[in-house]
């Protein structure tokens, strides 16, 4: 343990709880959409970085790289996936998501919006969303609690459990208190740390590499052609950007439509450096870290930590403040995934279906705030369970789920005038169900789940929509009033 780290590491917690009192503060009195929306008043830098960060977690410095150290560059194809995904949903996605959103009743939910977008009164679609978030969120904060209670216990010597509970606390307190603006400006901070901290570490550790050092990645460790199921899986990741609800509520949030285009580039500058240099981070560990530590590396996914604390191992204040990226990149996950989760069952489920309409504003909040407690103790549980996957595997299978659950019936329910109510609920089941499937039963095959699962959500959606009555008139117009919308 280095007591400059320690002060690092508690300065840092301090001052995120400190923005998630600040909000509390300043919005007490804020309704609905002010908790779970930021009041759609998100500007174009806070919405693009925190949209980034809340995408890339602690996977993306412990998981990613060790991934890539471990079996070599045929995993390259993730962040190469990953790079065209975020792109093309901010291009292609985002314009309209955030139109139809305010066209069909200012739907401040995913689920909300699926069913406004077909003036549906049925809660059907709604609380099968509520459901998908709710398991998906609960498995995908888990990821980001074990990657903080990893860091302590690596770090600080803090037993894991212990650092576990310590770092949810934290995280559900600036969550609980301050809503989706506490959660937006944290993210915002917190993914200008991360990229900061990706950058310095491998450009400071290649800088002492010699000639000696290649003979760590001799033989086929850097092929990046070591099969179709790998390059089909890594690109597949990118599928999973236009269902990430904790993402594509982000553009929803925008202020306007000008600034879409000042957050797309900033957004995908971010995301694709932070491929890059996680890729980077993979490469560099392998010639820069000892291989017989490999082991203890690869099973507790250990590159970035093990890069940093080497490099700066007489400058602990520097090696603190780089670490706190792991925090940071877990926190500004797992807060908006637990914001995602409980406006589902908030908005979608408890307002509509147990209070039919009634519930205040001020109820909503702390109907909200408790159900990001008790899905934060949930997925405490399942971190600190002595069966629980990987980091890396946690989060593959929450992605999985989300991407071809609700990626397919979201593009189409903005680009398919077509599209019916129906088509949305067959593709959600089928998108769900393939992929929980095809995880379960057809994992040997080599293929990631989620894109059998993308393509039976399509398949399904258009049939059943097809062979079901084409959407009302007032739903066809809503479709054209969204697509020529423009701002007041």
């Amino acid at each position: 343990m280095n007591t400059w780290e320690v002060v690092v590491f508690v300065v840092y917690l301090a001052a995120m709880l400190g923005i998630g009192i600040f909000f509390f503060v300043k919005q007490k009195n804020g309704g609905e959409k002010q908790y779970f929306l930021g009041g759609r008043k998100m500007g174009p830098w806070v919405s693009a970085l925190s949209a980034g960060a809340s995408d890339m977690s602690a996977w993306v410095l412990m998981g990613l790289p060790t991934s890539i150290y471990a079996l070599g560059m045929g995993q390259i194809w993730v962040p190469v996936g990953l790079a065209i995904g975020y792109a093309l949903s901010w291009i292609i996605e985002a314009p309209r998501l955030r139109r139809f959103s305010i066209v069909a009743n200012d739907s401040i939910t995913i689920p909300q919006y699926l069913t406004n977008r077909f003036l549906s009164k049925s809660k059907v679609l709604q609380i099968i969303c509520a459901v998908v978030f709710l398991f998906a969120y609960t498995i995908y904060s888990a990821s980001s609690i074990k990657a903080c209670g990893t860091l302590f216990n690596t770090v600080l010597g803090v037993e894991v459990k212990l650092a576990m509970l310590i770092a949810a606390v934290i995280l559900v307190s600036y969550t609980f208190l301050g809503g989706f603006s506490a959660v937006s400006w944290t993210d915002f901070f917190q993914g200008l740390l991360v990229l900061g901290a990706m950058f310095i570490a491998p450009i400071f550790a290649a800088t002492t590499l010699d000639s000696s050092s290649a003979a760590a990645v001799e033989g086929g460790f850097l092929n990046p052609m070591t099969g179709w199921q790998d390059i089909a899986s890594g690109l597949g990741w990118g599928l999973g950007y236009f269902g990430m609800p904790h993402i594509i509520i982000r553009f929803m949030a925008l202020r306007s439509q000008k600034d879409l285009k000042k957050s797309a580039a900033i957004g995908i500058t971010w995301t694709v450096l932070i491929v890059f240099f996680a890729a980077l981070i993979g490469i560099v560990g392998k010639m820069y870290l000892d291989a017989s530590a490999s082991a203890e590396i690869i099973s507790g996914e250990l590159v970035f930590i093990q890069m940093v604390r080497k490099i700066f191992k007489s400058l602990p204040l520097v090696s603190g403040i780089l670490l706190s990226a792991i925090l940071a990149a877990s926190m500004s996950t797992a807060d908006s995934q637990l914001l995602a989760a409980s406006s589902a069952f908030s908005s979608d489920v408890y307002k509509p279906v147990f209070r039919k309409g009634k519930a205040s504003d001020r109820e909503m909040n702390w109907v909200g705030r408790i159900v990001v407690l008790v899905i934060a103790v949930i997925a405490f549980f399942v971190a600190s369970s002595e069966g629980s996957a990987s980091i890396m595997g946690l989060v593959s299978n929450a992605w999985g789920v989300f991407g071809a659950a609700f990626g397919p019936v979201i593009l189409l329910s903005l680009f398919w005038k077509r599209f019916n109510f129906a088509g949305a609920i067959a593709g959600i089941v089928c998108d769900a169900a393939v992929d929980i499937c095809w995880l379960a039963f057809c994992s040997g095959t080599g293929l990631y789940e989620i894109i059998p699962g993308f393509a039976a959500g399509i398949l399904g959606a258009v049939i059943v929509s097809l062979v079901t009555s084409k959407p009302s008139q007032e739903v066809e117009e809503l479709f054209d009033k969204a697509v020529e919308y423009t701002e007041e």
